[in-house]
C-alpha cells in the first residue's frame, strides 16, 4: 500500500488498478444479474446490488478524470 502522498499514480499504477477495477465491475454486475433474476428488481438485495453497481460506475468515471488529469497526453479509456 502507498502511503499518503500529493503524487500521483503512475501510469503502471493506473493501468494495473483499471485493470482491476474493470474485472470487480464485471463480476459485481454478474452477481447482481443473478440477485435480481432470482429475487426480482424490486427485492431489497436486488436493489442494494444496483445501488453498488452505479457507486462503482460512479467511482471509474471519477478515476478516469483523476488519470486524465495526471497524463493528459497518455490518456486512455482505461477505467471506462
Amino acid at each position: 500500500m502507498r502511503p499518503e502522498t500529493s503524487n500521483p499514480l503512475t501510469l503502471e499504477e493506473h493501468r494495473e488498478l483499471s485493470r482491476e477495477i474493470r474485472a470487480a465491475r464485471a463480476r459485481l454486475r454478474e452477481l447482481c444479474d443473478v440477485v435480481a433474476g432470482v429475487y426480482g428488481p424490486r427485492n431489497r438485495a436486488a436493489f442494494s446490488f444496483l445501488k453498488i453497481a452505479d457507486a462503482m460506475e460512479c467511482l471509474c468515471q471519477d478515476l478516469q478524470a483523476q488519470v486524465s488529469q495526471d497524463y493528459p497526453a497518455d490518456v486512455e479509456d482505461l477505467y471506462l
